[in-house]
């Protein structure tokens, strides 16, 4: 049996099965859980950050909490790639996804039927060191316990051939699309608030060419849900936002980070 290994258990999250769920317990669940129950019906997909669970792990779990109020039966994992550069996305097709919490069944059929349909998906073993994806699954894991996993990592790709992609996986309910980045990186705190505010407020209007004036590594992927959101009249909302210097107290070299979700 193939299985997709973790890279960064023990670095980004907890490697011991019990120290990450009373870490993920830790986190805040109910901070604006009132808020945003009225909005939505149906929740389609989620932005979410991917650093160290210490600095985004709080934000990454509002948004899987509220989306557990669901049921998926696949959890669609969409990030950049930040160790291989390669033409277009690369799709896992392991058998398994290995995390602390217990291994995620990949949904190797529907890999399969993806790569086939859609040219620009091939499988690059490069992609298997990736942590956008990987630090989703501990999550995916621990909120949507019966679902499986389809992780797509992308890197030189057009977010308008991305969105079609979108715009299929969207029209099933029983699909969760995962959205993955940090935002800006390593300027003042000054200046990543001013850069981050052009994303958020670009998610927030559905407004991608703010998306140029702001920084994130996962441009392309809130370019491609946020295109589908306008095509298939979506909602969006930014849950909350935050930086590493909330964590760290380092105005020198701060990093963003902001959760939203995206439905009807």
């Amino acid at each position: 049996m193939s299985i997709r290994k973790t890279v960064v258990a023990g670095s980004f999250y907890p490697n011991d099965k019990n120290e990450l769920l009373s870490l993920i317990n830790s986190f805040s669940k109910s901070e604006i859980k009132s808020i945003v129950k009225s909005e939505f019906r149906h929740i389609n997909a989620i932005i979410t950050p991917h650093a160290g669970f210490t600095y985004s792990g709080r934000l990454s779990n509002l948004s899987y909490f509220l989306a557990s109020k669901q049921n998926p039966k696949r959890v669609i994992v969409i990030g950049p790639s930040h160790n291989a550069l390669f033409e277009g996305s690369h799709i896992c097709l392991d058998e398994m996804y290995e995390t602390p919490l217990g291994n995620i069944e990949v949904d190797l059929e529907f890999s399969k039927t993806l790569k086939s349909k859609y040219t620009f998906i091939n499988s690059n073993e490069e992609c298997a060191f990736e942590h956008s994806t990987e630090t989703q699954a501990p999550f995916i894991k621990h909120y949507f316990s019966n679902a499986k996993i389809v992780e797509i990592i992308y890197a030189k790709q057009d977010f308008n051939i991305l969105s079609d992609v979108i715009d299929e996986l969207i029209k099933d309910e029983n699909n969760l699309l995962v959205i993955s980045t940090d935002l800006s990186h390593f300027h003042s705190l000054e200046k990543a608030k001013e850069l981050d505010t052009y994303c958020i407020n670009a998610i927030t209007k559905k407004d991608i060419s703010l998306l140029e004036i702001g920084e994130a590594c996962g441009k392309i992927g809130i370019k491609a849900i946020l295109k589908t959101a306008v095509k298939k009249s979506l909602k969006t909302k930014v849950l909350t936002y935050s930086t590493s210097y909330d964590v760290n107290n380092d105005k020198s070299r701060v990093v963003g980070y902001a959760t939203a979700l995206i439905g009807k």
